[in-house]
């Protein structure tokens, strides 16, 4: 194990400035880095600090960021979810990565999870000079995804995104939705995890971050649509898909055959639900499977004396 340092940087994507958290480990020379962001209606405040730490102390360096619009990052209007868009914050992060002092900016790996896995498998898909990706229960299947849920709450998100979609033509503020909420709600997620793990990631700050739980509903027309699974035949990196048997968010079937379709692909399944890998008692294995993908594939160079 080793130290780390962590500081506040920027970096711009197409005019937005966004947040991000840059670790680097002590004592190691040019460490590889990993380019980190969160999954659906997320910020890296919800446990990525977690993550990075473990990274860091292995010997690697860790940019942090939140999407435009989202957390600590600048953009408006607020928590609207746009795929292309965070498409360019990962691009933008990449980019800006490559340019970091003091870093071996030849080996970069993309981490993302959930809805930021999918954008992971995305971007390894274009960008073949990435050195290795991570995709903890990531988004594969729009249709998946959606038709896992109960007929009547697709519907329900259809009008509230029309609605929505309206409210945007006409240059209004955005209708709103739950990201998180408990079966039977209104809500994107409402796998029986779901709300109960929003409310354990945020700990101490779940009061403070209870306000933002929600997003503009347009997202409801487009999810169906982005399926980045399709695109795991072009990935050229070594890639580690983590999958969770009992997940409804992204169901296992279709996560492990799209997985499979990866030319270097490694996979791990665990015994939890969707929202679980984030914390005990499933995390120190999750994480701990990451590491060692990470050793084993972009080791980071021999400790300085």
């Amino acid at each position: 194990m080793s130290g780390f340092t962590r500081e506040d940087v920027t970096f711009d994507s197409h005019g937005t400035a966004c947040a991000a958290w840059l670790y680097r480990p002590d004592g190691v020379s040019s460490p590889p880095i990993i380019v980190m962001a969160h999954g659906f209606a997320a910020i890296r405040v919800l446990r990525l600090d977690a993550y990075a730490e473990r990274f860091a102390e292995a010997g690697y360096a860790v940019l942090v960021f939140d999407y435009r619009g989202w957390g600590d990052s600048a953009g408006e209007p607020r928590r609207v979810l746009n795929i292309r868009a965070q498409h360019k914050d990962w691009r933008a992060g990449v980019a800006y990565a490559r340019t970091i002092q003091g870093v071996d900016t030849n080996k970069v790996v993309l981490w993302g999870t959930s809805f930021g896995g999918g954008h992971a498998l995305h971007l390894a898909a274009e960008d073949h000079e990435i050195a290795a990706v991570i995709a903890q229960v990531p988004h594969i299947s729009g249709p998946a995804s959606v038709f896992s849920q109960p007929k009547g709450l697709v519907a329900r998100l259809i009008a509230a995104g029309l609605r929505d979609q309206f409210r945007a033509a006409t240059h209004r503020e955005p209708y709103r939705v739950a990201a998180a909420g408990y079966p039977g709600d209104l809500a994107m997620m409402t796998s029986p995890d779901a709300a109960p793990m929003a409310i354990r990631l945020a700990g101490d700050l779940y009061e403070q971050l209870l306000p933002e739980n929600d997003v503009a509903a347009r997202i409801a027309l487009r999810v169906p649509f982005y399926s980045p699974g399709r695109l795991t035949p072009k990935i050229t990196a070594p890639t580690l898909v983590q999958i969770a048997t009992g997940d409804t968010v992204t169901p296992h079937g279709v996560a492990l055959k799209a997985a499979n379709r990866l030319p270097r692909g490694e996979v791990r399944t665990y015994d939890c639900q969707h929202f679980e890998p984030y914390l005990d008692p499933y995390f120190d294995t999750v994480v701990g499977d990451q590491v060692a993908f990470l050793t084993a594939h972009v080791p980071p160079a021999r400790a300085e004396a």
